[in-house]
């Protein structure tokens, strides 16, 4: 069954198996033990840290391992944070930025902290100069991630690293997408990654600290790890995270260009899925953009349909689409690049995926939606001509209580009733079609009049215009 969810967690690399049974065999003593046991997995931390930090592209004492991702990010926030506090409390982010960051910058704010959060523009990209322009001087620290985990889209990181050190301004750069593919160029003085998106074992993760940049670990004080990460470290998995990441770059190294071959992979279906599927958006940046990611949201599908049904057909993939969601909202980065969420599909390819499953993939996706659609009454054609004159000029759609992508079909139901100029409201109480409605208008060459107060949810005004 291909597997094809990979920026959510990567299967286990070989190597990175391989030497998670070698190390439980030789690495489960206290590396801070002087006897035999612990000097030898002494040893094999110490040599984790090499290839890491290697990787990573700093020196291996300013790297440490933590328990995940996620707790890198909350450990480099916070010690950044608390280590600028004469500075000031100020906070920036993008704000396309993984959960990890949004749930630290709202404990900042609980605080007393404040946050600036940058917009992205369609394709999921800030701009350096508004980055640049959100930094105050009692800004502590800005976050900034290498590439986004939705939608693939790649960030100006050199860029902005270069705008932060001017306004001496610690940047912590969140590259668990993208350090797989390589390091993080740029002058960042923070970074954070996970092992489980590269190939290696979860509960794996790191933070690397360059030397001049203010950092004070928050919580009780520990020997371990600088301080920044306390606690026994999982060892095997350590040595099988570094292990792995080691392994891709001397493949990549060695001309064996795995992400050259998955770049073309996803350009194909980049390519392909709107010749086949129709009525399709492709998001993300096309050109900038990680080589395995391709995202793309289908009008008139519900997302959690859509994904049993690819299920079933034997693939495994994700969605930041409000309708997989038990929130009932979209994901906050479709929303904040202002693109269809319904009906959302996050292709990730792993290392090795085979040709023959991309194509397979292709093949099956067609008829996927349209199984979907029909079973939604979906109108396939668009109004081909005015209506006749005499017609309403005007109509309301009742669409409260439903969820997307309803409102968006029964808008596209009654579109082709009323004339060129006459106006449709929808009236929707789901959080999904403040977003969708104006996607669909874009889609459809329709004009988005705007959003106005309803007794219950709102109403969402749209003019005919072909």
């Amino acid at each position: 069954m291909p597997y094809f969810d990979a920026a959510s967690a990567a299967p286990l690399h070989p190597v990175a198996r391989e030497a998670l049974l070698a190390s439980l065999e030789e690495g489960w003593a206290d590396p801070v033990r002087l006897y035999r046991e612990g000097r030898r997995a002494r040893m094999l931390l110490d040599a984790a840290r090499e290839a890491a930090a290697e990787a990573v592209g700093c020196r291996p004492d300013e790297l440490v391992f933590t328990p995940s991702g996620t707790q890198a990010v909350h450990s480099g926030m916070s010690g950044a944070l608390a280590a600028r506090r004469r500075v000031g409390r100020g906070l920036v982010h993008s704000a396309v930025e993984h959960s990890s960051v949004l749930h630290a910058a709202e404990v900042h704010t609980a605080a007393g902290g404040t946050v600036t959060q940058v917009g992205v523009d369609r394709t999921g990209r800030v701009a350096a100069g508004e980055f640049a322009a959100a930094l105050r001087a009692d800004t502590a620290l800005a976050c900034l991630q290498s590439a986004n985990h939705e939608v693939g889209t790649e960030q100006p990181v050199e860029e902005v690293a270069a705008r932060c050190q001017e306004a001496e301004v610690p940047l912590l750069v969140d590259a668990a997408q993208s350090l797989a593919w390589g390091p993080v160029p740029g002058a960042w003085s923070l970074l954070t990654a996970s092992a489980h998106k590269w190939g290696g074992p979860p509960g794996v993760g790191l933070l690397a600290v360059r030397k001049g940049t203010r950092f004070a670990p928050q919580g009780p004080a520990d020997e371990r790890e600088s301080g920044r990460a306390p606690g026994f470290g999982n060892l095997p998995g350590i040595v099988a995270a570094a292990a792995a990441l080691r392994a891709l770059r001397a493949e990549a190294a060695g001309g064996a260009d795995e992400a050259a071959r998955l770049r073309e992979l996803v350009g194909r279906i980049r390519t392909r899925v709107p010749e086949l599927v129709g009525e399709v958006e492709v998001v993300g940046d096309p050109v900038r953009r990680l080589p395995h990611l391709v995202t793309f949201s289908c009008l008139y599908v519900d997302g959690e349909v859509l994904l049993q049904e690819l299920d079933r057909a034997g693939f495994s993939v994700s969605s930041g689409s409000s309708c997989t969601s038990s929130t009932l909202t979209p994901s906050h980065v479709l929303r904040a690049m202002g693109v269809l969420s319904e009906g959302n599909v996050r292709v990730s390819l792993p290392y090795g995926t085979d040709e023959a499953d991309v194509e397979r993939f292709l093949q099956v996706l067609p008829g996927v939606v349209r199984s979907v659609r029909e079973r939604l009454g979906v109108p396939v054609e668009k109004p081909e001509k005015p209506a006749a004159a005499g017609e309403e000029t005007g109509l309301v759609v009742d669409a409260l209580g439903r969820r997307c992508p309803i409102p968006v079909i029964e808008l596209a139901k009654v579109i082709g009733r009323v004339p060129v100029g006459g106006t449709v409201t929808v009236l929707s109480d789901d959080e999904a079609a403040r977003q969708d409605i104006p996607a669909w208008c874009a889609m459809r060459e329709q004009e988005y009049v705007g959003e106005q107060e309803a007794e219950r949810g709102a109403a969402y005004v749209v003019r005919r215009r072909v």
